[in-house]
């Protein structure tokens, strides 16, 4: 069995210029991504998947492994479906975890238990989720409440909802559904397991850098 860890850093971003640079007390985002895997100490093997040099060289400074994909691969257009795809077929590995550099409150006792939990269950996909007791609709329908009467909160069916901070997944299923129906990331056996709130919290423009630099030190 041989788990990796790969951290996608494209250079490229609409919202933030050169987001994954960005630093959070003088770190990069990609630097708080490495130093985390490391310290979660679960990992076979570390790498930074980019289409940039300056990014790959940080990799290479914090002694883990750089993966240099196509340009096309880190365009607005292509999917983590792809990047994803063309890395698998070219790194050996049993189970892929993407620690994502925008996320960087989910910290390495998360990333541990995460990985640690998708290598003891029988999951093809292991998506990291965040429990919300609260109302919620969808396209104007109530999915864990009724109109009807009115329920506490505390009593009512959480929802989950994605966080991509973390995903995992087992690398054999990924490439099998790759060849039979051309789509990998929502495969087989899925399964969801529930990380901390902050940790969903996710950079995309100034504004979210600007709350994540204030809660880093908290964690």
């Amino acid at each position: 069995m041989n788990k990796v860890a790969m951290i996608p850093a494209r250079m490229g971003s609409q919202r933030l210029r050169q987001k994954n640079l960005r630093q959070i007390n003088g770190k990069s985002l990609v630097e708080i991504a490495i130093e985390k895997c490391k310290r979660a100490e679960c990992f076979d093997e570390i790498w930074v998947n980019s289409e940039d040099d300056e990014i790959l060289e940080i990799a290479e400074k914090n002694d883990v492994k750089s993966y240099k994909r196509e340009s096309v691969l880190a365009d607005n257009i292509s999917t983590s479906e792809d990047f994803i795809f063309d890395f698998l077929r070219n790194v050996s590995c049993s189970h892929v975890i993407q620690v994502h550099t925008i996320a960087p409150l989910l910290d390495y006792k998360e990333v541990k238990d995460f990985t640690s939990a998708f290598i003891k269950s029988n999951a093809d996909v292991y998506l990291a989720g965040i429990e919300e007791q609260i109302e919620c609709i969808y396209q104007k329908n109530p999915i864990n409440f009724s109109y009807s009467e009115k329920t506490n909160s505390q009593d009512l069916s959480p929802i989950m909802r994605i966080t991509w901070s973390i995903t995992g997944w087992k690398s054999s299923s990924f490439l099998e559904a790759r060849k039979t129906k051309s789509f990998g990331t929502y495969n087989g056996k899925i399964e969801i397991h529930p990380v901390s709130k902050i940790s969903g919290h996710v950079i995309k423009d100034e504004k979210d850098l600007e709350i994540a630099s204030r809660l880093y030190d908290q964690i």
